[in-house]
């Protein structure tokens, strides 16, 4: 229980090994845990500052605590949503608020929402941009894994994507570019992930430079991240993608995520419910988007050395909160 009604707390945790996606690579994450107390009762949330986005793990603490007086007042998260910007910030308190919502109210998460949310999910397995072999002895290691999502990042991709499929001829699989793929040689690597199977391209061109995507044969179904945000923005999406990753963390937190969900099926756009690299506290508030999802990739917890008590179970790529006690009441 913390000491003051609002409390924003950076926390490091240790990656199982080594993460690498197209912009680099790392050993740790550094997450930002918020904590609110009301009534004896506390509520919390995590985010992920993202330097891609010009955030900072310092700065966003002082985002946080900067609200600090009004929180004690009582704020909730409909002001919320006008004090802050989407982001990092915004996310970690927006999701204590939830939580404390429901630990005070006794009502379930899901019924504030208004969605089902289910008890066990399948969730992508993230395999981490490395040589074509080291790609494929991983994915081998995780064939009894349903989904997996291969980080990939331009020279050698078609490579890395032959040795997988052949590592593992059964796996379903998902591609992350991470903006790391160049206009000429979308065409080829496009047709590559075609025949091997890939059921989503998710942002293979960096954000601002994606108009080309309306203009090309979507040889396979291609997914908005860094080109899509929160709500803002949303509507330009189709015409160039087919799917929009929802984060958290971009959309600020669960109240906008779950708008822009509604709003991205209005539009006719498929959806992946994602994650930063992060613990269960993050994972679970995303969850709540699941039943929306076409794609879940709430893996974090397993790309870490240790994950928090009290989150999900994970077996053999599915997720289980049925005994959670992280978050959501």
């Amino acid at each position: 229980m913390t000491s003051m009604p609002l409390g924003a707390y950076i926390e490091t945790f240790p990656v199982a090994g080594r993460f690498t996606i197209a912009r680099g690579s790392r050993t740790d994450v550094r997450v930002v845990r918020v904590a609110i107390e009301r009534e004896g009762v506390v509520g919390m949330g995590e985010c992920v500052p993202y330097a891609r986005y010009g955030e900072t793990v310092d700065g966003t603490v002082t985002e946080i605590m900067a609200l600090g007086p009004r929180i004690a007042a009582g704020m909730g998260r409909a002001e919320l949503q006008q004090a802050m910007p989407p982001g990092a910030a915004r996310n970690g308190i927006d999701c204590a608020l939830w939580d404390l919502e429901a630990r005070l109210s006794g009502v379930t998460v899901a019924t504030m929402a208004g969605v089902a949310w289910p008890m066990t999910m399948t969730t992508a397995f993230t395999i981490s941009l490395g040589t074509p072999e080291a790609m494929a002895e991983a994915a081998a290691k995780a064939a009894h894994m349903p989904l997996l999502k291969l980080k990939l990042g331009g020279r050698g991709d078609a490579a890395r994507l032959l040795a997988i499929r052949a590592a593992v001829p059964k796996a379903r699989l998902v591609v992350d570019a991470n903006e790391g793929w160049g206009r000429d040689e979308l065409p080829g690597l496009l047709e590559a992930c075609a025949q091997v199977g890939v059921e989503l391209v998710e942002q293979p061109l960096p954000a601002g430079e994606d108009a080309v995507l309306g203009q090309i044969e979507h040889l396979v179904p291609i997914c908005a991240d860094e080109s899509a945000h929160a709500l803002a923005g949303l509507d330009a999406l189709p015409g160039r993608y087919d799917a929009v990753n929802i984060k958290l963390d971009k959309t600020g937190g669960l109240t906008e995520a779950l708008a822009v969900a509604r709003r991205a099926e209005e539009l006719g756009l498929s959806i992946m419910v994602g994650c930063m690299l992060s613990t269960s506290l993050s994972m679970l508030p995303a969850s709540v988007l699941a039943d929306f999802a076409r794609w879940i990739d709430l893996d974090g917890p397993l790309l870490l050395a240790q994950d928090r008590p009290g989150g999900p179970v994970y077996r053999d790529g599915v997720l289980d909160r049925e005994e959670a006690t992280l978050w959501g009441g």
